[in-house]
C-alpha cells in the first residue's frame, strides 16, 4: 500500500492505495495532534509526500521516526507525471491522490532526516541569506535617497551605521558557517577545494545543500536537485527553442555555482575545454557556461564520494 499525502501550511490530505484503489481518504491538522491522528491510517504502507517549502518537514520526520516507510519528492516530477496522465482538477484532495499515484508507479527513493550538524548548518546558512536580503534592501533604499537629493544627514548616518552593522553580521555568519564545516566535513571540504574555480563559499554551499552528498547516488541526480539539466525544446524540424536548464532547484546554490564555474573555465582544464569546445560549436555563452557548471558538479561529486583530492589529469 501507498499513502500520497498533500501538504500545506495549517493541514495536511492524505489519500491511502491498494491494489490501485483508494481505501482512505482524510485530512488532519498540520501539527503533532493532526500527525498522531493520522498514524493508524498509515501503518504497513509507504508514505510519499512532495518538498513544499517547510510545511512537511516535520511531518516526514515524525513518519521515519514512527518506523514508517517515507519519500519526499520533487514537486515538479509530481506535476510532470500529473500532466502525463491529462489531470486537470488542482484541489488538495486530488494532489494527495497524484501522489499516492505517482509513488505506486515509481517506488521513490526512502528519504532520510537530515544530520543534526546539517541541519545546524542549514539554520544559520538560511539566516544569513535573510541579512544579506535585508542588507540590500537597505543599501537599494540609501541609494534611492541619494539620488533623490531630499535625505538628512542624521537619517543618512543612520542607515550607515545599520548597513555596516548588518555587514559584520554578515562576515560573523559566514566564519561561523566555515567553522561548523571545518568540525563536521573538514576532510570532505578540503578535497573539493582542491578543485580548481572552487572556491570557500562554494564547498560550504555544496555540502549545505547535498546533506554531505548522503542524499545522492550519481552526479546526475545533483545536476537535477540543483535545477541545472537541460531541458530540450524542440519539434521536428520545424520548433526548435532555445536550451534552458529546469528551474526546479534552488537559486542561491545556482548563483554560486555560476561564479564558480565563471573562475572554472580559466582555471580548471576540464572545464576549460569542454566551454571552448562549445561556444567554438557556435553555443550561447550561458548554454556553455551551465555546461562548464555541470561539469564541475561531475567532479565535486567524485571528489566527495571517493574522499581523495584532485587529481587534474582525472578531471
Amino acid at each position: 500500500m501507498v499513502t500520497g499525502i498533500d501538504c500545506s501550511k495549517d493541514y495536511f490530505d492524505i489519500t491511502v492505495l491498494k491494489d490501485g484503489k483508494a481505501v482512505f481518504k482524510g485530512r488532519f491538522s498540520n501539527n503533532a495532534v493532526g500527525f498522531r491522528d493520522m498514524l493508524p491510517h498509515v501503518l504497513q504502507t509507504h508514505v510519499v509526500m512532495e518538498a513544499t517549502g517547510p510545511y512537511y518537514f516535520q511531518l516526514a520526520r515524525f513518519v521515519h521516526d514512527s518506523g514508517i516507510k517515507v519519500s519526499v519528492v520533487n514537486p515538479l516530477t509530481v506535476r510532470r507525471f500529473a500532466q502525463m496522465r491529462m489531470s486537470r482538477a488542482k484541489t488538495d484532495k486530488k494532489d494527495a491522490m497524484v501522489i499516492a499515484e505517482f509513488a505506486q508507479m515509481t517506488s521513490p527513493r526512502l528519504w532520510e532526516p537530515p544530520t543534526e550538524a546539517i541541519q545546524h548548518i542549514r539554520n544559520v546558512e538560511t539566516y544569513l541569506e535573510g541579512l544579506k536580503q535585508r542588507r540590500h534592501m537597505l543599501s537599494n533604499q540609501l541609494h534611492a535617497f541619494e539620488a533623490a537629493g531630499t535625505i538628512e544627514e542624521l537619517l543618512y548616518k543612520e542607515i550607515k551605521e545599520e548597513l555596516e552593522n548588518h555587514d559584520n553580521r554578515i562576515r560573523d555568519k559566514e566564519r561561523h558557517i566555515e567553522q561548523l564545516i571545518k568540525e563536521n566535513y573538514a576532510e570532505m571540504a578540503t578535497h573539493i577545494r582542491s578543485i580548481p574555480g572552487i572556491g570557500p563559499r562554494s564547498v560550504s554551499m555544496l555540502i549545505i545543500a547535498t546533506g554531505g552528498f548522503g542524499m545522492f547516488e550519481n552526479y546526475k541526480q545533483v545536476i537535477s536537485y540543483f535545477g541545472l539539466a537541460p531541458r530540450i525544446y524542440e519539434s521536428g524540424t520545424s520548433v526548435r527553442g532555445k536550451g534552458h536548464i529546469c528551474k526546479m532547484g534552488m537559486g542561491q546554490v545556482r548563483k554560486v555555482l555560476y561564479m564558480a564555474a565563471t573562475s572554472a573555465i580559466r582555471c580548471n582544464k576540464a572545464c576549460k575545454n569542454l566551454y571552448e569546445r562549445l561556444r567554438s560549436k557556435g553555443k550561447p555563452y550561458r548554454v556553455a557556461l551551465i555546461a562548464a557548471v555541470n561539469k564541475l558538479i561531475k567532479q565535486v561529486f567524485a571528489i566527495a564520494k571517493s574522499g581523495k583530492p584532485y587529481i587534474p589529469q582525472f578531471g
